[in-house]
């Protein structure tokens, strides 16, 4: 399976989750095992070719999870969730942040990362980076070092990855 398919696999929704927003859905890649592996082993092949080892895979909540600890384990690095306020034990470092439609805050537990530790974020679609960005800011709280942002979805046109301070992948790109 290529990406081609993995993107005709993607679904559209207008106006959610406001109006004005025209939402891409992943959950359908979910659907089919073999594009899940095909995801899968894009990112893994992806990491693997232009970093070689990275030492942890941070997921965004929440579909920043659904592939993070299967990535993070195949690559050999430990996984590290970044979560909404509120949900993860511990001490925890804060970065807020505007996204397409609204503004909200990032956590991570300040032991998450060590620092000088190379990590690679991982989530499902960047917009305008805000989330992204954020999670880039707890990184470098804990004293790591984003090496790399990389997203099943981007949409090009809204000029995300411009926000970033390290390079970007995505699987597959909207240009509108």
């Amino acid at each position: 399976m290529d990406l081609v398919k993995i993107k005709s696999l993607l679904k559209a929704h207008p106006d959610f989750p406001k109006k004005g927003i025209l939402f891409q859905d992943i959950f359908p890649i979910f659907q089919d095992p073999v594009a899940v592996q095909t995801v899968v082993s894009h990112i893994t092949h992806h990491i693997f070719s232009k970093h070689g080892k990275v030492d942890v895979i941070v997921g965004l909540d929440s579909r920043g999870f659904l592939l993070g600890p299967w990535v993070a384990a195949i690559v050999g690095a430990a996984f590290v969730p970044v979560r909404k306020p509120g949900k993860l034990p511990g001490e925890c470092h804060q970065a807020q942040y505007v996204k397409e439609y609204g503004t909200d805050v990032f956590e991570i537990q300040k032991s998450g990362i060590k620092p000088g530790q190379k990590v690679v974020v991982l989530d499902d679609l960047i917009a305008t980076g805000g989330s992204a960005k954020a999670a880039g800011e707890l990184i470098q709280k804990c004293g790591g070092v984003p090496v790399e942002y990389i997203f099943f979805v981007e949409l090009t046109f809204l000029k995300g990855r411009d926000a970033l301070n390290a390079p970007t992948y995505s699987l597959v790109q909207f240009d509108d």
